[in-house]
């Protein structure tokens, strides 16, 4: 994303969300804990824009996505979005369905690692959104379930079908985004749903732990190697290693390689610049 803005002024509060921003981390909390952190238009919307703002930014160097109360997030809100989407035309379908795929992209595109913190349910879109992320960290009771056809929709929403695959292998995909049945987290971490799983009540504090390491390395060659890790998904090899190797070229020009050669020289720990 790019790092050039308009005259349009810094949003300060965030409506659907809780945002902190601590020394390069930001931790964004889903903030209806009384609706399991349902997702309604206002908080897909949040979401896309508080990303993109963070990106221009590039204050942040990780980013925590976690949820309030007991669970990571439910899914879209029944009311507030199955009901309404009933009485939209496709026009409008449409433009909130591109809206949630926004969502995605924008964590996919971000130029920094973010990490999904997941206590309790995470289903539907969240379970989307948590498989978005980098990396999953997860409580032992943590459990997921895609459930897009137990509502009469595609298993496929919000680029599930296209993340899945290339997370849990294509079988396991199948599986679980055609029959929607919850996975529980001994399973997911032995499929690789979960990236690491933390002690009993401990997520939130894994999550910003991993947050900590990540923000305090090199920037610049996280968000490159987040960008490479979404490119060449769909790039066939040749053109992958042209990609590598025109990155490490630049990356060889930067200050964080030559601080890397003088702090391995001086016997000492490298200070990192993000540059």
């Amino acid at each position: 994303m790019s790092p050039f803005t308009g005259s349009a002024a810094r949003t300060d509060r965030w409506e659907h969300l809780r945002v902190e921003v601590v020394d390069g981390v930001a931790t964004v909390t889903l903030a209806r804990p009384d609706k399991l952190n349902a997702l309604t238009f206002g908080a897909y919307a949040d979401l896309r824009d508080l990303l993109a703002e963070l990106s221009r930014e590039r204050a942040v160097r990780a980013l925590v996505l976690a949820g309030e109360g007991r669970g990571f997030c439910s899914g879209g809100d029944v009311d507030e979005i199955i009901g309404a989407t009933l009485s939209m035309d496709t026009a409008q379908l449409l433009d909130f369905n591109r809206m949630t795929g926004q969502v995605v992209r924008a964590v996919r595109e971000c130029p920094f690692p973010v990490i999904a913190a997941i206590h309790g349910v995470a289903a539907g879109a969240g379970a989307v959104l948590a498989l978005a992320a980098d990396f999953r960290v997860a409580d032992p009771g943590a459990r997921f379930a895609f459930l897009f056809t137990r509502v009469g929709l595609s298993g496929g929403d919000m680029g599930a079908a296209y993340l899945l695959p290339r997370v849990v292998g294509l079988g396991h995909a199948t599986r679980l985004l055609m029959l929607g049945d919850t996975v529980r987290a001994p399973e997911a971490e032995r499929i690789g749903l979960i990236s690491a799983l933390a002690d009993e009540g401990g997520a939130d504090e894994a999550a910003r732990t991993l947050a900590r390491r990540l923000a305090d390395g090199p920037a610049l060659a996280h968000a490159q190697t987040k960008a490479l890790l979404t490119a060449e998904l769909d790039m066939p090899l040749s053109a992958a290693i042209e990609l590598d190797a025109s990155t490490q070229a630049l990356l060889m020009n930067g200050e964080d390689y030559a601080e890397f050669h003088a702090a391995f020289t001086e016997k000492r720990p490298p200070k990192w610049q993000g540059r």
